[in-house]
């Protein structure tokens, strides 16, 4: 296995270096593991999981999901930051995600991964010291795998699993350079990779996703990513206000399915006060994961706008049911719904 390549200036996309810190190794070493192998064998993902998707037109009726308990709070929040490595704030939502994997992953667990990837930093191994690299301007040899004739990027959602990897491995001469998750994606796409694997030498805690999947993430994000990193950060009284004013600027999207009766409509949420929520997507992947067949249709601001202005019973939106997740009141949208007038 090839562990670190080096990497051209030429594909370092339009991000910052961010952050880089020498990684301690551990107290003791264990064997070279073949972890990474195994993953790649093991984990697949189906393209048909994505058929459907972007649908060009976005029925009125609605279609009833799922009832928000009354106990829920405002919302559903990531867990608390944490710094594994000092100074470089772990992706906490992902990593958690990756803890819930089951032993043997199937294609729709990599879709609650690839969906909670879509925020905050990775982490990316350099052999060497990476801020002596970068002054010195030099290229930066980086983690990857090579599997059976294929290469994968390596990155880490945590220090923790960083630290878990040199300890697979026992190169000690490695640092951690956090990278926003976009500018890691880019750089994958950029070259010849055949996909990403996550935190490699912490099985079952690990995922592969490949190539295809990683163009499907990229093609339908927001580029800013605005609404998921609003979503996973930290909740303070402004939140809602700024969540509410990015959907007045940022691509979304619906569910769309087939009701009981047989039309077709957008999904909405009751609450057990007997609210009426439509729910809202920061990206097609969030719709996927649910599992609940339902399709991702495009929406501006002025359709949603309509949608509610025209619909006096709705009292609001539902922003990623799936989490973190935020409820948004008709005061919270009143920027949006000035859009109608």
């Amino acid at each position: 296995m090839a562990l670190f390549s080096r990497r051209k200036k030429a594909d370092d996309g339009d991000s910052d270096a961010g952050a880089a810190e020498p990684v301690a190794p551990p107290a003791s070493a264990a064997a070279p593991s073949d972890a990474v192998t195994d993953a790649a064998a093991s984990v697949g993902i189906s393209v048909s999981s994505y058929q459907g998707l972007g649908a060009a037109e976005v029925p009125a009726a609605p279609v009833d999901r799922p009832r928000v308990p009354r106990a829920a709070p405002r919302a559903a929040e990531a867990p608390v930051a944490t710094e594994t490595i000092p100074g470089l704030r772990d992706n906490v939502v992902l990593r958690e995600a990756l803890a819930a994997l089951p032993a043997a992953p199937e294609s729709t667990d990599l879709l609650e991964i690839a969906r909670q990837l879509m925020q905050g930093h990775l982490f990316l191994r350099v052999k060497g010291d990476a801020r002596s690299l970068l002054a010195e301007g030099k290229d930066l040899p980086l983690g990857v795998a090579e599997v059976k004739g294929k290469q994968f990027v390596l990155a880490y959602s945590s220090g923790a699993a960083l630290r878990e990897s040199i300890r697979a491995d026992r190169d000690a001469d490695t640092s951690a350079m956090g990278q926003p998750v976009m500018a890691v994606l880019r750089y994958a796409l950029a070259g010849t990779y055949d996909g990403l694997i996550i935190d490699n030498a912490s099985a079952p805690a690990r995922a592969v996703l490949p190539r295809e999947l990683l163009e499907k993430l990229v093609d339908q994000a927001d580029p800013s990513l605005e609404l998921k990193t609003l979503l996973a950060g930290e909740r303070t009284d402004a939140t809602a206000a700024a969540v509410a004013d990015a959907l007045t600027r940022v691509k979304f999207w619906v569910a769309v399915n087939r009701s009981p009766e047989g039309r077709f409509g957008v999904a909405e949420a009751r609450t057990e006060d007997g609210a009426r929520l439509i729910e809202v997507y920061s990206h097609p992947l969030e719709v996927a994961s649910l599992r609940r067949g339902d399709q991702a249709a495009p929406m501006t601001a002025a359709q949603l706008a309509a949608a509610l202005n025209t619909d006096e019973g709705l009292g609001g939106v539902l922003v990623d049911s799936g989490g973190p997740w935020i409820r948004l009141s008709r005061n919270d949208l009143a920027p949006l719904l000035a859009l109608a007038d």
